[in-house]
């Protein structure tokens, strides 16, 4: 049933509100100041409720996901290393400025929670949400502490500090402690929390789109082709090879490959920007991460499996 999804329709919703959003922030009073405002909210509010709802309404059944979890750490492990190393890799190494790939590694192997989270949805209803919410409980933490170690050498904050005020971090880990624990949302406070969620996801790509821009791509063209590279070719294909070696079911496989080829974060250039880095240069990386997502995306799912 999966394989004859029409992937023009099943990503039209998502990148029409990101389109949406540049289009307010570029042409009607809706500008950056806005903007930032919105991301604020979803980032430190409504988007850490979403994933600890998603994450704590469910009874997480770990030995039934292990392999989807096995294969979604080895996507991680595999993209961070191949950023990591991207410096020393003849060729490419001397083209490639330090500071710029010490913010810029994080957009080989972060993920835009968002569309993961919508496209789940669309795939594969709540069971393919709540393994999409499993993947994001265990690998936002990873990935997260793994984008903030480059630039923790030059940064006027703490590594730890940068992590324990994470919220992303915070939700996912309360709501696996939640779940483990057997802890329950009352049924009266579910339609609020339902609610919550939705408007995070309309207005987490709405703001995903905003931010987006294209004027900063002119210098570090390689390492802007590497880390794209491995974000959206590399990995799907690591996914691929994962998902048949480890004989996932069909629900299983096409949420890790939509989970392997989605977009980098969208806060990306934000966390880039706070820690004293090239804010802009990674914003040219999150927009084009964007543009090459509805391209890897039919990809990655299109892939036999």
């Amino acid at each position: 049933m999966l394989e004859t999804v029409n992937y023009a329709q099943l990503l039209f919703p998502d990148f029409s509100l990101i389109a949406i959003g540049w289009l307010l922030c570029r042409y009607t009073a809706l500008d950056r100041r806005v903007w930032d405002q919105v991301e604020s909210l979803v980032y430190y509010f409504l988007f850490p409720v979403l994933l600890f709802h998603s994450i704590v309404r469910s009874p997480l059944d770990f030995a039934a996901t292990s392999s989807l979890l096995t294969a979604g750490v080895g996507i991680g492990l595999c993209g961070i290393a191949l950023a990591y190393a991207l410096p020393y890799v003849p060729g490419i190494g001397p083209h490639i400025d330090r500071r710029d790939h010490a913010a810029s590694a994080q957009v080989a192997f972060r993920f835009n929670s968002f569309i993961c989270l919508a496209l789940a949805d669309r795939l594969a209803g709540p069971e393919g949400l709540l393994l999409i919410a499993v993947l994001i409980g265990v690998c936002v933490p990873m990935f997260n502490i793994a984008a903030v170690w480059p630039m923790t050498r030059h940064a006027q904050t703490g590594f730890v500090r940068q992590l324990v005020r994470n919220p992303l971090i915070v939700a996912t880990v309360a709501g696996l402690l939640a779940n483990v624990l057997g802890l329950t949302v009352p049924n009266w406070l579910t339609p609020t929390l339902t609610r919550i969620g939705a408007a995070s996801l309309a207005l987490g790509l709405l703001a995903a789109g905003a931010g987006m821009q294209f004027a900063t791509l002119g210098r570090g063209k390689v390492l802007a082709v590497s880390v794209l590279a491995i974000r959206h070719l590399i990995l799907p294909l690591v996914a691929w090879g994962l998902a048949r070696a480890l004989r996932l079911d069909g629900v299983q496989a096409s949420v890790l490959m939509a989970f392997s080829a989605v977009p980098t974060a969208s806060s990306a250039y934000v966390l880039a920007a706070r820690m004293g880095y090239n804010g802009p240069y990674v914003a040219g990386l999150v927009t084009l991460s964007t543009v090459l997502g509805v391209a890897s995306l039919p990809f990655a799912l299109a892939l036999p499996r």
